[in-house]
């Protein structure tokens, strides 16, 4: 689904920025959105949190079949 897969990238994206921020203290997004309160920042957060929240749903699908 497509909409599995856009989730599944911004969480990656979200899980790269916690490890930059773990390993370096730099954060990612805040820096490509003009600091953590830039509005930019702030989308980008916001829509990395809904695509965690949706992620959860995919441990709980059976899938039957092949994998389109």
């Amino acid at each position: 689904m497509f909409l599995d897969r856009i989730a599944l990238l911004l969480v990656i994206i979200g899980a790269l920025n916690w490890g930059s921020i773990g390993l370096f203290q730099f954060d990612l997004v805040a820096w490509l959105g003009g600091g953590m309160d830039g509005l930019l920042a702030r989308i980008i957060y916001t829509a990395v949190a809904i695509a965690g929240v949706w992620c959860i749903s995919l441990l709980f699908r059976q899938r039957i079949g092949v994998e389109e």
